[in-house]
């Protein structure tokens, strides 16, 4: 069997970076494992600008961003495989992949860092009634077919959800020559960056839909026309709001899950994020296996993607390099009133180390408020939003000079202003 210092998988910018910071801080044993045929995960399909502007202090494509950190592990020389299916893993951290030179492979690693990203929520998961004809695709597959294949999946197009990818996708699609009906959103308000909402629908006048779902998909071979409907404050259809759409592509963005299957045999508690429990130190409840990026929790920009990534190269490297097993000591860390999730959702009190980074989304739009961290009656950080959204991921810093309690859950809230 192989060995290995410190083993990655998933060869996105979470891999990516975390290889290059554990590399870094000394660990030079180190494989990143990708099963896809190049390294960069989801950006090589992410051809539109706006990506590096906190890493980097620039603008970038996402193959741009993409390829600085390639170059970086290149530099470095970290080894990689690519096309490349990691099969399983076991509690003491032995990782079974396959490809087509070396076939089945095992490798005992000292730590691991799991950076698998996420997949797209597809028309089985949300049960839309009618027939079942080609056409209906999640947006993320259109947008592979199209900027990675060169293939334009339709020329009539309706939009259900109005996450990211799908609204870019509404501007790459008209970009191309096809025409956008509508985007539909069930919320009452609009799952994707404000920016997004501006540059891919308001300024090519595609109408978005607040409130709706489609409600039936009509078609014998290939999609021929959609209905939608408005919804209730249940999510129910109201009938009489029905509005009928001949398209021949439905393009679906409602959400995004994290690819955690490595963790469903192995036990390990998952958030309601569909991500692993980790402390502050991204570490999972198996001591040296770490998770960090898209596969923890769906995060709204890469750069932040990036910045996990580099948190758990680091934590890995001191992993790897104590010697010394400390017993642990945790608090939990609870989402609080209009908070939907909180990342870390622990925090390990006795190997605390510097600054504690809070990341989390509040459940709905709210005005004028207060974030608060709390240890009880305690405020160890507030500040003021005039707006918080959900598709916005909220960072807070901890100085590690703020002193917690080791025996009082800390909860992350917002608090109306006064």
């Amino acid at each position: 069997m192989k060995t290995v210092d410190l083993a990655i998988i998933g060869g996105g910018s979470a891999g990516l970076a975390a290889a290059v910071s554990a590399y870094d801080e000394g660990i030079r044993d180190i494989l990143i494992l990708e099963k896809d045929r190049f390294l960069g995960g989801i950006l090589n399909q992410c051809i539109h600008p706006g990506f590096g502007l906190q890493e980097f202090k620039e603008q970038l494509t996402g193959p741009e961003y993409a390829e600085r950190f390639i170059e970086m592990a290149k530099e470095r020389n970290i080894p990689y495989r690519l096309d490349t299916m990691v099969m399983g893993m076991t509690k003491d951290k032995v990782i079974t992949y396959s490809n087509a030179a070396e076939g089945q492979v095992r490798v005992q690693a000292k730590a691991v860092i799991l950076a698998t990203g996420c997949y797209e929520r597809n028309a089985g998961s949300i049960a839309i009634s009618g027939d079942r004809p080609s056409g209906v695709i999640t947006a993320g597959l259109a947008q592979r077919y199209l900027n990675i294949d060169g293939y334009l999946v339709g020329r009539k197009v309706f939009i259900l959800g109005s996450g990211d990818i799908g609204l870019i996708m509404a501007r790459r699609m008209t970009l191309e020559g096809a025409k956008v009906l509508g985007v539909a959103e069930i919320m009452p308000y609009s799952n994707g960056l404000n920016r997004n909402i501006v540059q891919c629908l308001v300024d090519y006048d595609i109408p978005l839909y607040l409130s709706h779902t489609v409600t039936k998909v009509t078609g014998r071979h290939r999609l021929e026309k959609i209905e939608i409907a408005q919804v209730d404050d249940k999510f129910a259809p109201i009938p009489g709001t029905e509005k009928e759409f001949e398209v021949d592509t439905l393009m679906l963005s409602v959400g995004l899950i994290p690819s955690n299957e490595l963790f469903d045999h192995l036990g390990l508690p998952q958030d309601k994020t569909k991500g692993a429990i980790v402390d502050q130190n991204l570490q999972t409840g198996i001591p040296g296996v770490f998770s960090c990026g898209n596969v923890l929790h769906v995060h709204d920009l890469v750069d932040f993607v990036s910045l996990e990534g580099k948190i758990a190269g680091q934590t890995a490297a001191k992993f790897i390099k104590t010697t010394e097993t400390k017993p642990t000591k945790t608090i939990d860390v609870l989402p609080g009133l209009g908070i939907g999730y909180v990342v870390p959702q622990k925090i390990d009190i006795s190997n605390r180390g510097g600054n504690i980074s809070f990341k989390f989304r509040v459940k709905a739009p709210v005005k004028d408020t207060f974030v608060t961290i709390k240890q009880g009656t305690t405020v160890l950080k507030r500040s003021f939003h005039q707006v918080v959204i959900p598709s916005e991921m909220i960072n807070m810093t901890l100085a590690a000079s703020v002193h917690i309690d080791e025996a009082t859950p800390i909860t992350v809230l917002l608090e109306a202003k006064q």
